[in-house]
């Protein structure tokens, strides 16, 4: 007797949506994180009108009601506009989501989203398969990061004691780790399954997890108050790439974890934000050293001035928790 393979349905859902909401989106999955299944998010631009863009929700299974409307609070404009629901042929829906996605090259890093994809000679090649975790490398925050890494590197730079806030699916925190390969590192992330993702790829990428020496450490935190992140502190580099708003209110936070003259590199603001994030980080001892931008997304690296001192973080206020849902490090 035959054995049987049950098979689900895939379903797609499609808004239309503004360009910057497709930027913000890009691998955003933290509203559907109760879901068992929750959906593959894709934003793409018309071919024809690069001001038309479109948010493509990928489901297992037929989409409740429920889940639809939690999609449209992710695309305001899109408020009127009745989704375009459809059951997908019985294919590979994942794989289709993702053939549209080329690799990425910022400095030494050439980042693959789909395995079939070729390597690139004399670059560290990083497999970051696309689906339920935001920092694939496509987004120009993750680019920026990269980058800012791969020059920090180049100039000489040596750091022993990395944390990564809001890893997304690890790929900063490897970048670190191929950098500085005899660092201690830690990456954290508020979304479980954004944990369990980056443990999946440090697996695929051959980094080795743990607490020593040249591993990595992964933790679920919503923000940087944790035990396993306070307990290694200080920390000599510290990224994040979250949200603008995240970062303001954790500045007290992330830069208590920093010794003096450590390094943060800061990324998931836009530009008209970077003053505010900027002054935040001031106001607590640090100092712009670079910054650069990629469109509209800057990536900034500060310095921490002398005599500020290592303190357990704290935050702004004692109800703010910090959280920066959907944006992770990519």
């Amino acid at each position: 007797m035959n054995d049987v393979v049950a098979t689900v349905q895939s379903w797609k859902v499609t808004l239309p949506c503004t360009r910057a909401e497709a930027e913000a989106l890009d691998g955003d999955i933290a509203a559907f994180a109760l879901m068992e299944r929750p959906p593959v998010l894709m934003t793409s631009e018309a071919e024809d009108d690069e001001t038309v863009w479109r948010l493509d929700a990928y489901f297992e299974g037929k989409p409740s009601p429920a889940a639809i409307k939690l999609l449209k609070t992710l695309v305001p404009s899109a408020a009127g506009t009745k989704p375009l629901v459809e059951a997908l042929p019985d294919e590979d829906w994942v794989t289709m989501s993702q053939q549209g996605l080329e690799p990425v090259t910022a400095g030494r890093f050439h980042v693959r989203n789909i395995a079939s994809d070729p390597e690139l000679p004399d670059h560290v090649n990083l497999l970051i398969e696309a689906g339920r975790a935001f920092g694939t490398g496509q987004h120009e925050t993750t680019v920026g990061c990269l980058a800012m890494l791969d020059r920090m590197r180049q100039v000489g730079m040596r750091f022993r004691n990395v944390a990564d806030i809001g890893t997304g699916t690890g790929l900063l925190a490897f970048a670190a780790l191929h950098l500085w390969p005899r660092a201690h590192a830690i990456a954290s992330d508020i979304d479980p399954v954004a944990v369990e993702i980056s443990a999946d790829n440090a697996r695929d990428n051959g980094i080795p997890l743990g607490d020593g020496a040249g591993r990595l450490a992964l933790v679920t935190a919503a923000g940087a108050d944790h035990p396993a992140i306070v307990g290694r502190a200080p920390y000599d580099l510290l990224i994040a790439n979250i949200l603008a708003g995240p970062l303001i209110e954790l500045a007290p936070s992330l830069c208590a974890l920093v010794e003096d003259g450590g390094t943060i590199v800061l990324a998931g603001l836009l530009n008209e934000q970077a003053n505010d994030v900027i002054a935040a980080y001031r106001a607590q001892g640090m100092r712009l050293a670079e910054r650069s931008n990629r469109g509209d997304w800057p990536t900034l690296r500060l310095r921490k001035r002398p005599n500020i001192g290592w303190k357990r973080p704290r935050r702004i206020n004692s109800a703010a928790r910090g959280e920066a849902p959907g944006f992770g490090s990519i």
